[in-house]
């Protein structure tokens, strides 16, 4: 299934390996891994289209589905469960409803997933006219052609996901190696700093940045340095912290975001992490902060600006100015059903 601007296989948990090792060595295999191209199987050779859920039918009350996301890289033999990821997350209510693990309710249904990476709660409003799923609408987001029906996700309690806390540091900012960031985790955790502080633009496009062999290296030097300071420990071989560059906006929106994640530059943002961004933009004093054009009132629409087009993300803060939820559309698609060998 594509789930918003990512793909990748949907499993049943019950048909997958029960031995974590054995179900790794199956997924690898399955997505062609590790080889740059995933010739031998059926991953895209990009970490946006190496990715995979399981799903299964919850025991928790008020909870329809578990989802646990794996990342599957592209060029090493790894497999890791260290992050979300709300794209993929776009997929999971129509797939549980089309797999039978809960009913279509009328002409949408509301599906309660609980994301087992992080232990967050997000709900995903599924189109079912007669008690389908269907993929066809006039909802359009920024990296895919198209329209499709809109799949709308509310997040909530997503503050420290990972790390612990919002603020790991409990610091709106830190200096690593000579760059003031702000490292946050709303949902996904993030190194957020001015692209200018790395002496670019901010509106470099994907190729430029993939090429830009000395700014990564400055870039995985300071994630390999907030490591340990988010809680994550060694990141050498984790897929998080993701990598935030953030510039004025130039397209009417919020911010403009150059994303790394971690080792390749995004074509467009992955949805936690535009949380997180967006969330940073609310914070007093910090690059994201510098660089922002933040609306007032207490429901804020924060558009995100990316290298292929935007993403919206309406966040509900508290009278303290805390943001306490966030909400974005997204789309998805069934791209095919059967059997796939490892």
């Amino acid at each position: 299934m594509r789930g918003g601007t990512s793909k990748g296989g949907y499993f049943l948990k019950d048909d997958l390996p029960a031995d974590v090792a054995e179900r790794d060595a199956f997924l690898l295999a399955v997505m062609g891994s590790p080889d740059p191209r995933q010739i031998d199987g059926m991953g895209g050779a990009d970490p946006l289209t190496s990715k995979v859920a399981v799903v299964s039918r919850s025991a928790r009350e008020g909870i329809d589905v578990d989802y646990l996301f794996l990342q599957v890289f592209v060029d090493q033999a790894i497999v890791t469960d260290a992050q979300n990821c709300g794209n993929i997350l776009a997929g999971v209510g129509p797939f549980a409803i089309e797999r039978g693990l809960i009913r279509a309710t009328g002409d949408e249904t509301r599906v309660a997933i609980y994301m087992e990476n992080t232990g967050q709660v997000a709900v995903a409003t599924v189109q079912t006219p007669g008690g389908v799923p269907t993929y066809a609408g006039n909802a359009a987001i920024d990296g895919v052609p198209g329209t499709h029906a809109p799949v709308p996700l509310e997040f909530r309690d997503t503050a420290g996901s990972s790390c612990g806390a919002l603020l790991p540091t409990d610091q709106t900012v830190d200096v690593i190696n000579g760059v003031a960031v702000t490292l946050i985790d709303n949902g996904m955790p993030c190194v957020v700093m001015a692209a200018a502080d790395l002496g670019i633009t901010g509106y470099e496009d994907r190729e430029w940045l993939d090429g830009a062999t000395e700014l990564k290296a400055r870039i995985e030097a300071i994630r390999l340095a907030v490591g340990p300071l988010m809680n994550l420990g060694d990141v050498t071989d984790k897929s998080v912290p993701k990598m935030m560059l953030v510039a004025p906006p130039r397209q009417g929106g919020a911010v403009t975001v150059r994303s790394f994640i971690p080792h390749r530059a995004h074509a467009t943002i992955g949805v936690l992490g535009a949380v997180s961004v967006a969330t940073a933009c609310l914070l007093p004093g910090s690059p994201a902060a510098a660089v922002a054009h933040v609306p007032d009132g207490a429901r804020k629409l924060l558009s995100v600006e990316h290298p292929t087009g935007e993403m919206s993300c309406v966040l509900e803060t508290d009278d303290g100015g805390a943001v306490v939820s966030a909400a974005l559309l997204r789309t998805a698609r069934k791209l095919m059903d059967g059997v796939v060998f490892g």
